[in-house]
């Protein structure tokens, strides 16, 4: 007798169907548990991929139809090819079929063997006169190794504060810290946050990882003083009164013990774009311009049509107009032409902000920088900005990206980032994806991929439900992998994969086998398989960037000291009590602290001999990353002056400033990037970089 199915629990007709389209009825908080996806987070995110399963009639039809269209179909929308080696798909086609490859470069040809890396056209004709058609990616079939083994610093860029930026680090301060740390440091790379347009309006959400865009950057960074025009306004005197209430602003941060106010910095700058904007471009920055604007073409007409629209219509265009709501209404033709001299304002402020992104990345090649400045890419972007609005047929309506259950949070989460959906990807060959990378790619020596597990599959979330009511939704990782390789490869850049937490089996195989590096960080890095401790050096692997912290943990001196343990503790975010939480944290420290010494690591400071200060074990540390095979280290720039602060701490909105913390030192003063350059400290852990770790 066959036991009742649960109230919620998908059909066998449902669960079939939702295979077939990607969509998983189950999921694996670990491996020895599988969860049951409900019917109606199965039913929702098939609708918002054209699927009605709403009665037991509607999923019987869209399964026939389905079925019928994959056994009729010849060929994917998207195929994916790696050199060397013809595209899988092809073994497929009946015997006989005859191709048509229309390639990148504009030649004809008809056979897949040989085929130069690109995006090309391919037609296959069977014998009996079936034609399809699809885009056929090619790429290599791996990216390249780094160039040797290199070291460099992470840093959120807004936390940088110099003597001349406006309240918060810009790209000025960026392409100092380049050339600074490229020549007397010897490093290889600074990593930043995110850079993406934010959403306007105040106030303003302060974290990088949910911009309005990813594909153009954010003209709060610009360094006002480095753009050209500014030495031609007609009102110098305004433009110098700027100046001056923007040092009241950087003075606030370093001296008054104020936040990092993004909106008021924005309020200044923008008020002084406007006065640059007024100012003619000579005869060769305006060709460049025009370059700019020729270059990325309808993708840039639309984000600056999005941020003029906003300036009338407010920052989601979902509450625009209806006819606005459309990027490719007549409605929106009408106001863009009407709004053509904002649309020109946002337009350039994307070139002027791209022209300073190059000339970062070239201060730190120009430095001897093998790889420069590495750029983070966000997991997704707002659902009321401006990608969301340029390429809505791109995106799942109704649907938000997250995480489902598990061990360290029982509620899931919904991060309010709309998914890409698959299908529509692969019939447009993976053209926003790829226009997205190669923009990207301009001025970045490497890219890191937050939460790289979303080219495999990403958990969506209906809206209006809990995170717990979400189901994961497969995408063609070898067609997403192919893209990023195939634009990384171009660019001669790296790839690195933030493959952190829960990871299904084979993703981080796929990535290595691609030449994507992985992110290694210290407190993690234990053999789970094993006894539990701390994994030791030659247990590491080789393709990742190691460091000992990022942006959403704490620093290394609070871990080693437990104040992350208090801070939580004073926020009530423990879920455990105080002591008991307290002595999981020094038993932790201990047992690596104890590694350290074993394996000789743990120098004195200065020459002496106690290697219980907390900079020596901060060495020790980066002593101990330097000992794995990692090919990249980082240090998080903050650990080289002693800060105690996470930049973000996960689970608090107001209780925390969250990605509005100036870099501090051990006494939580804000140091600059001057203070920084002089800083004895600092200097000692970076010596211990350059010297192998010894």
């Amino acid at each position: 007798m066959t036991a009742p199915r649960p109230a919620d629990q998908p059909s066998e007709d449902l669960s079939r169907l939702a295979v077939l389209h990607g969509v998983a009825t189950s999921y694996s908080p670990s491996p020895d548990r599988s969860v049951a996806a409900s019917a109606t987070a199965v039913t929702l995110t098939l609708a918002a991929l054209g699927v009605d399963a709403s009665t037991p009639g509607a999923i019987r039809a869209a399964l026939a139809a389905r079925e019928g269209e994959l056994g009729e179909r010849l060929l994917p929308p998207t195929v994916v090819g790696w050199s060397g080696s013809p595209p899988a798909a092809l073994a497929a086609l009946p015997e006989g079929t005859r191709l048509r490859i229309d390639t990148e470069q504009g030649e004809s040809r008809a056979e897949a063997d040989g085929l130069p890396p690109g995006v090309h056209r391919l037609t296959a004709t069977t014998p009996g006169g079936r034609t399809a058609t699809a885009h056929l990616i090619v790429a290599p079939p791996r990216l390249p190794a780094p160039p040797g083994r290199s070291y460099g610093l992470l840093v959120q860029l807004y936390s940088l504060l110099s003597r001349r930026s406006w309240g918060m680090g810009d790209l000025g301060d960026l392409a100092e810290l380049a050339g600074w740390a490229g020549r007397s440091l010897g490093a290889g790379f600074v990593q930043v946050n995110p850079l993406h347009a934010a959403v306007p309006g105040a106030p303003t959400d302060p974290s990088p990882y949910r911009p309005s865009s990813r594909r153009f950057p954010d003209p709060v960074h610009l360094r006002i003083e480095d753009i050209p025009e500014a030495a031609y306004v007609d009102d110098p005197e305004r433009l110098r009164a700027l100046l001056e209430k923007a040092g009241r602003l950087r003075e606030a941060v370093l001296h008054k013990g104020a936040l990092i106010n993004r909106d008021a910095v924005w309020e200044l700058k923008r008020e002084a774009l406007e006065l640059i904007g007024e100012v003619p471009l000579g005869p060769g920055r305006r060709a460049a311009y025009c370059d700019f604007l020729a270059e990325q073409g309808q993708a840039l007409e639309d984000h600056a049509t999005w941020c003029a629209l906003a300036e009338v219509h407010g920052s989601d265009w979902h509450r625009w107009p209806s006819g606005l709501r459309d990027p490719r209404s007549a409605e929106t033709t009408q106001a863009r032409n009407g709004l053509m001299d904002r649309v020109d304002f946002w337009s350039r402020l994307a070139w002027l902000t791209d022209t300073q992104l190059t000339a970062a990345q070239r201060a730190g090649t120009e430095a001897g920088m093998p790889v420069g400045i590495v750029h983070d890419l966000a997991v997704g972007v707002h659902p009321g900005g401006a990608d969301a609005w340029a390429q809505q047929e791109h995106f799942a309506a109704g649907m938000s990206v997250g995480a489902p259950p598990d061990a360290f949070n029982a509620r899931g989460q919904d991060w309010g980032l709309p998914p890409w959906r698959p299908d529509r990807l692969a019939e447009s060959g993976y053209a926003p994806f790829r226009d997205l990378l190669r923009a990207l790619f301009r001025y970045a020596g490497a890219l890191r991929i937050d939460h790289v597990m979303g080219l495999f599959r990403l958990w969506w979330v209906p809206q209006g439900h809990p995170p717990t009511e979400g189901t994961y939704v497969r995408y063609d990782a070898e067609a997403m992998l192919a893209v990023l390789v195939l634009e990384a490869s171009r660019a001669g850049a790296l790839v690195i994969g933030e493959d952190l937490g829960t990871v299904e089996p084979g993703v981080r195989e796929a990535l290595r086998e691609r030449g994507v590096l992985g992110t290694s960080v210290l407190w993690f890095e234990r053999d789970w398989d094993g006894d539990g401790r701390p994994l030791p050096p030659d247990g590491w692997r080789a393709d990742c960037l190691a460091t000992a912290t990022t942006h959403d943990l704490p620093s290394t001196a609070a871990r080693l000291t437990g104040e992350h343990v208090e801070l939580r503790d004073g926020l009530g975010l423990l879920t455990r009590p105080l002591e008991e939480e307290r002595a999981e944290a020094a038993a932790d420290a201990g047992e690596w602290l104890a590694l350290l010494s074993r394996l000789g690591l743990l120098h004195g400071t200065g020459g002496g001999g106690d290697t219980s200060s907390e900079e020596a074990q901060i060495q020790a540390v980066h002593r101990f990353l330097l000992r794995t095979p990692a090919r990249m280290v980082g240090v998080w720039l903050p650990d080289g002056v002693g800060d105690r602060r996470p930049q973000n701490l996960p689970g608090t909105w107001d209780q925390y400033p969250n990605w509005r913390l100036p870099i501090a030192d051990a006494q939580g003063r804000p140091v600059t990037l001057e203070d920084l350059a002089a800083s004895p400290r600092l200097h000692a852990l970076m010596e211990v970089l350059r010297e192998g770790g010894t």
